[in-house]
């Protein structure tokens, strides 16, 4: 059924800012409008809601929702070879699927609508996804020298994946892990594939000081210089972390149009540094946000995300203007969008917009009183506010109740794989 949302604040983005509006606003076949519906449209009050854009996570990996707490206060090298990976390596891909869901629960708490996801267990974080309702880019983590060779299974299911569960809610991206994982010769055959395909490129890259020597080393350039040579690199692709840079690395990522996935809590976590945010913006390259996965993280909030990131900023450039509550939240909604070919469509309460809404209750203590909606986003806000989520037009989350989701299900599976793994 058709919804009119009633009594509520809107948060509008127009003219490069979000501002808060009272208005109504109807929801027709999984849409935004303004302009009216049906007598029989179901009636939603939102008074003493903020209704906003849903969050957009640029860079997650769901699964690892069981590494929660699992891996802390390590170096990068051990977290990752010798604590993460090896477990990865054991684990039975239908387990994935309990971890998957576990993640969505948090995102669909915490207010995302919509999260770029790299995962390794064929078919289990779209089956997931699917049943969540939440809106999803997936890419199989890719790894080898030739797609035709060692890496030709994991191409394969990717493509079987996509063949399945593409949807108006899911789509794909092909996703090499990174260039210590991938060859300068895989990343090129890839890069053609997606060409050929229309799909959107994700990769991690120049995440720590390791991975850039290294790179140096070997192939006598930067990550970022490795991949535009083997023709990766341009406006449909999406960059996790970029902390390291080197010179002329954002220069040549502006001009390549691609886009950067900044993962504050992630990167500072396990010592690899803070990305150049200044730069990026000065050089007008799009940003976006990502909480990357459970194991470096420890959460799936971008809320949380959101606001490290502007404080964060704010103290290393010494400039309490720097990063403000709007530029933060228009990376985390309409540069996301933008990023994923859907801009005008995602990220905004327009007319015609997919209606992925958040509602959030402005009578909790964190928000209250309600003086600046849009900068409450920002430093007040933790997530827990958010009441009630939908996409696509659909209820997945109504006043705090999961909808498609059985959380006790979920729980008791995630400790059954707790004990089978950890």
């Amino acid at each position: 059924m058709n919804k009119k949302i009633v009594n509520g604040y809107v948060a509008e983005y127009e003219n490069g800012a979000f501002n808060a509006v009272k208005k109504d606003i109807f929801v027709i076949d999984g849409k935004i409008s303004f302009s009216g519906g049906s007598d029989d449209c179901e009636i939603i009050d939102a008074s003493d809601r903020l209704i906003m854009p849903g969050l957009i996570n640029m860079h997650t990996h769901a699964y690892m929702s069981i590494f929660r707490n699992y891996a802390d206060d390590v170096s990068f090298d051990e977290w990752l070879f010798k604590r993460i990976m090896p477990i990865e390596d054991v684990m039975e891909s239908e387990d994935a699927y309990w971890m998957n869901l576990l993640g969505m629960i948090e995102m669909i708490e915490s207010g995302t609508t919509c999260f770029s996801d790299m995962h390794m267990f064929e078919g289990q974080s779209c089956k997931a996804a699917k049943e969540s309702g939440l809106r999803a880019v997936i890419g199989r983590g890719l790894v080898g020298s030739d797609i035709a060779g060692d890496g030709a299974e994991r191409i394969r299911q990717a493509f079987s994946e996509r063949a399945e569960y593409e949807c108006d809610t899911i789509c794909f991206t092909l996703a090499p892990h990174a260039i210590y994982s991938c060859t300068e010769g895989f990343l090129t055959q890839v890069a053609e594939l997606a060409a050929k395909e229309g799909m959107l490129k994700q990769i991690h890259l120049s995440e720590s000081v390791n991975e850039v020597e290294e790179c140096y080393k070997k192939y006598g350039v930067s990550p970022v210089e490795l991949i535009d040579r083997a023709g990766f690199l341009d406006n449909r692709c999406i960059l996790a972390h970029c902390v390291q840079m080197r010179d002329g690395d954002i220069e040549l990522i502006r001009s390549r149009g691609a886009t950067v996935v900044t993962n504050p809590a992630s990167n500072a976590k396990l010592g690899n540094g803070i990305a150049p945010i200044r730069a990026f913006r000065e050089s007008g390259v799009n940003l976006c946000i990502g909480t990357d996965g459970c194991a470096s993280n420890n959460t799936l909030n971008m809320f949380r995300e959101m606001s490290l990131l502007s404080l964060m900023h704010k103290g290393v450039e010494r400039d309490c203007t720097f990063l403000s509550a709007n530029d933060v939240l228009s990376m985390a909604t309409v540069n996301a969008a933008k990023a994923l070919g859907m801009e005008g469509r995602l990220g905004i309460i327009s007319e015609g917009a997919c209606a992925d809404l958040i509602f959030l209750d402005l009578t909790a203590s964190s928000l209250f009183p309600n003086n600046d909606l849009i900068t409450s986003l920002c430093y007040s806000a933790n997530g827990s506010e958010v009441a009630s989520v939908m996409v696509n037009g659909r209820m997945l989350m109504k006043d705090r109740e999961l909808l498609t989701i059985d959380r006790s299900r979920v729980y008791y599976e995630v400790n059954r794989l707790t004990r089978k793994y950890l």
